[in-house]
């Protein structure tokens, strides 16, 4: 299958750690791509542009800083709306084996951090004051020469961003093809059986079996485990492999619709519409349009 997102070249080379780019502009030019490397990305006077990562379409406020570890997750920040002239923006893109078996990364002195970064898979954007307690260091990391400096920056700031409340995740976890995690059992078990049957007709009773609970118990755990209620998580999966078939295939609308679990048509369009804010035509038409075949 040929792909239309354009797989960006960073410049690194073999032995280098970080790139840092600073700078200002006028206009969001570049199309949607996704790169090996890690990307902390911050956006300053950008108010009205577009973020797009993966399945999520979001306009963004006059600051917006945003995390993504997976080389497979395709984003962008589009014009949109955005009438500034001079858009500050700090792109920081960087590689760490931080989930590897044996990965320092993984060791308590960097527990928060590595939570960050698997939580980033998705993308991760981080609220206002957030991105204020960090907005020294990044403004100052590329005017930093020395290379262990810039690193010890680096990770001042991702340790302080990893610290902070109120991230959240931006693209579905079906779209991004990352694993779910949970700090319940009984959750991790009912999301993998989701994710491995989201097609079928799922039941309450039949879920809540499988966690050892009555069904009226099992839906007030769930939602107080992952902040949505059963049937609310059930579509999201659905629709984020939807999203994922309208970005990767040329497979109509339709076929996407019943191959995802969904009932009807309309059903289809109207909910993805109400979480996506396009039409599934629409998200893919839009897509397509700022991608590069390559």
């Amino acid at each position: 299958m040929e792909t239309k997102v354009l797989h960006e070249i960073t410049p690194l080379g073999e032995n280098d750690f970080m790139y840092v780019a600073d700078r200002h502009k006028k206009e969001f030019t570049y199309p949607i791509h996704q790169h090996e490397l890690f990307e902390l990305n911050f956006v300053e006077n950008g108010a009205g542009c577009q973020r797009v990562v993966g399945d999520s379409r979001e306009t963004i406020g006059d600051c917006d800083l945003v995390l993504i570890t997976s080389p497979d997750l395709e984003h962008a920040w589009e014009q949109g709306d955005c009438k500034s002239d001079d858009i500050h923006e700090i792109t920081v893109q960087f590689y760490v084996k931080f989930d590897a078996p044996d990965s320092i990364y993984r060791t308590n002195p960097f527990k928060s951090i590595y939570n960050m970064m698997m939580r980033a898979r998705q993308g991760l954007v981080f609220p206002m004051r957030a991105i204020m307690a960090v907005y020294p260091r990044l403004t100052h990391l590329s005017a930093i020469s020395e290379g262990f400096p810039a690193v010890q920056e680096l990770f001042a700031i991702l340790y302080e961003l990893s610290k902070s409340d109120g991230a959240r995740e931006l693209a579905s976890s079906a779209f991004a093809k990352v694993d779910v995690g949970s700090d319940s059992r009984r959750v991790l078990k009912v999301k993998n059986f989701i994710g491995e049957h989201y097609v079928d007709d799922l039941r309450l009773q039949q879920l809540s079996d499988l966690a050892g609970m009555t069904p009226s118990a099992f839906s007030r755990f769930f939602k107080l485990r992952t902040g949505k209620n059963l049937n609310e998580y059930i579509v999201d999966v659905r629709l984020g492999h939807a999203a994922r078939l309208l970005v990767d295939t040329t497979t109509s609308v339709a076929e996407i619709c019943y191959c995802c679990g969904f009932n009807t048509l309309s059903n289809f369009n109207r909910l993805f519409k109400k979480r996506k804010g396009l039409s599934p035509k629409e998200f893919r038409e839009k897509y397509c349009k700022t991608k590069v075949i390559v």
